[in-house]
C-alpha cells in the first residue's frame, strides 16, 4: 500500500523545483513525482491542498538532554516534538551528563532514537568530559555513528587543542561545530552588552565575545584545512567575518536560530529569564544582519537551539536561570512569518536551511525530494494563524520567549522513512 500526497505545492530546494507535483511513496522510499498521479484504491492519500510539501526538515543543532536530565526531555519525548514541528531529522548536542565523548554512548543514542519516530543524528564532544583539554577518540567515535564533534555549551579556548581538533576531524571528512565565546570577554555576562543592559542593571555579552572566537576557528580552520560550522551566529559582525571566510576559500558554514532573525535584546524586560539564551539576543542591526545573512546565503543553516529547562530552574533571578529556550515547536512559523511573510523570502530561499544545506554539511542523505530518495516528507499551511501559549506545545518544557505571539504556519504531516510521524491535533507515533 502505498502513500500518495496529491494537491500540493512541492517544495524543492535542492533542485529549485517549485510546482504542483504529487508525491507517492512505498515503503522507505519516494517512488515517483509527477502531475496528477492516481492512486490505487488500497492507497492512503494525503490531500495537500493549499500546503506546501517540503523535503523532511532537518534541525542540525537540538538539546534533548539525555542521559543525565530525563526529568527536562528524554530523547523519545524530543524526537516526538520534532516530529510535531516537521522536523524528520535531528543532530542532538553532547553536553549531557555524562558528555558524550566515547563511542559507548554514541551508540547509546542511536539506540534510544530507534524507539522513536524520527532520525536523530548524534554529535560528540571535541574533547574528554567537554573540558577542553584532551581529544576525544575521534576514530572511534566516528565509527560509532556521529556524524559531527562540537564544543556546543562549553567551547574550546585553547587554541591548540581547536587545531588538533580540526587537523584529526579532516582525517574523517567531519565538520567542527563551534560555540564561538570567548569566556573571559563574555566575563558571565547575562544578556547582550548595550543600552538594555545598562538600563536593565544586567551584566552584558558584548558582540565580540562571539566574533573573536569565530575569527580564531576561522584562521584555524585555514591553517588546518579543515571544516569548521560555526553554531548560532547572532550578530551583524559574525556574519561578515563568516562572509570574509568564505570568499578567501575557507572552508567554513554557519548557522543562526530562528530568535536571532526574530527577536531583539528588547524582549529581555518583558520576558525576563525566558529570553536568556547563549549567544544573547542582540540589538536591531544585529537582527537585519541577520537576515540578510540568510537572504545572500552567508548563513547556511537555520537550527533552532533547541534546549528545554524546567520552569522552576528559569523561574529564577536572571543570574541564576539557565541559558536556553526551546525552539522546536515555534520555528516553522518563525521562517514563514518572519521570513517569507514579512522578508519576502521565497520558499526556497527560506526552507533550504533547514533541508538540503544541513544535509550537505552533515553528508546525510536527506533533505531532498527525489525518487528513489529517503521519503521524509514535512507537509506546511503556510496561511494557517497559531497562536503561541501553552496549548500549542506538546514539548514538557515551554521556556521561551514567544507567548502570546501570533504566527502563521502549521504543519499538517510529516512522514519519516514513508510512515505517518504527525497529522496536525494527533501524534501518529
Amino acid at each position: 500500500m502505498a502513500i500518495v500526497i496529491k494537491n500540493g505545492r512541492m517544495i524543492d530546494p535542492a533542485s529549485g523545483t517549485d510546482d504542483g507535483l504529487d508525491i507517492v511513496i512505498n515503503g522507505d522510499r519516494i517512488t515517483d513525482i509527477g502531475r496528477n498521479l492516481a492512486p490505487a484504491a488500497a492507497d492512503t492519500v494525503v490531500d495537500a491542498a493549499g500546503c506546501l510539501v517540503l523535503p523532511g526538515l532537518i534541525d542540525m543543532h537540538v538539546h534533548f538532554r539525555e542521559p543525565g536530565r530525563e526529568d527536562v526531555e528524554t530523547i523519545l519525548g524530543g524526537s516526538r516534538v520534532a516530529a510535531k514541528s516537521g522536523f524528520t531529522s535531528v543532530v542532538t548536542m553532547p553536553n549531557t551528563q555524562p558528555v558524550i565523548d566515547n563511542q559507548a554512548l554514541v551508540r547509546f543514542i542511536i539506540m534510544e532514537a530507534a524507539k522513536g519516530p524520527i532520525n536523530v543524528f548524534p554529535a560528540a564532544n571535541i574533547t574528554k568530559g567537554g573540558k577542553g583539554e584532551e581529544i576525544a577518540e575521534m576514530g572511534e567515535i566516528a565509527g560509532g555513528g556521529a556524524v559531527a564533534f562540537t564544543d556546543d555549551g562549553r567551547p574550546v579556548m585553547n587554541s591548540i587543542t581547536m587545531r588538533r581538533a580540526l587537523e584529526y576531524s579532516r582525517m574523517f571528512n567531519m565538520p567542527i561545530l563551534t560555540h564561538s565565546e570567548d569566556k573571559s570577554l563574555a566575563d558571565e555576562g547575562l544578556m547582550n552588552e548595550g543600552l538594555n543592559s545598562i538600563r536593565l542593571g544586567l551584566k552584558g555579552i558584548p558582540n565580540e565575545a562571539e566574533e573573536v572566537m569565530i575569527a580564531r576557528d576561522i584562521l584555524l580552520t585555514r591553517l588546518t584545512g579543515g571544516r569548521m560550522h560555526v553554531c548560532h551566529v547572532s550578530s551583524a559582525g559574525s556574519v561578515e567575518l563568516v562572509k570574509r571566510g568564505k570568499n578567501d576559500g575557507i572552508n567554513v558554514t554557519c548557522e543562526t536560530a530562528p530568535h536571532y532573525f526574530s527577536l531583539t535584546d528588547d524582549a529581555v524586560e518583558k520576558f525576563l529569564s525566558m529570553a536568556k539564551m547563549n549567544p544573547p539576543l542582540r540589538t536591531e542591526k544585529d537582527r537585519r544582519g541577520i537576515i540578510e545573512g540568510l537572504r545572500s546565503g552567508v548563513i547556511d543553516v537555520i537550527a533552532t537551539d533547541h534546549a528545554p529547562h524546567a520552569l522552576f530552574e528559569k523561574m529564577q533571578e536572571m543570574e541564576y536561570a539557565p541559558f536556553g529556550i526551546v525552539g522546536l515547536e515555534t520555528s516553522v512559523p518563525l521562517i514563514i512569518t518572519e521570513l517569507v511573510r514579512n522578508n519576502n523570502f521565497t520558499y526556497i530561499q527560506a526552507f533550504d536551511k533547514v533541508t538540503c544545506n544541513p544535509a550537505r554539511i552533515l553528508k546525510l542523505d536527506r533533505g531532498v525530494l527525489k525518487v528513489g530518495g529517503y521519503a521524509d516528507v514535512t507537509v506546511i499551511n503556510p496561511d494557517t494563524k497559531i497562536i503561541i501559549d501553552d496549548s500549542f506545545f506538546i514539548s514538557r518544557c515551554k521556556n521561551m520567549p514567544f507567548t502570546g505571539s501570533e504566527l502563521y504556519g502549521s504543519v499538517e504531516h510529516t512522514i519519516c522513512n514513508g510512515r505517518p510521524v504527525y497529522s496536525r491535533g494527533q501524534q501518529v507515533s
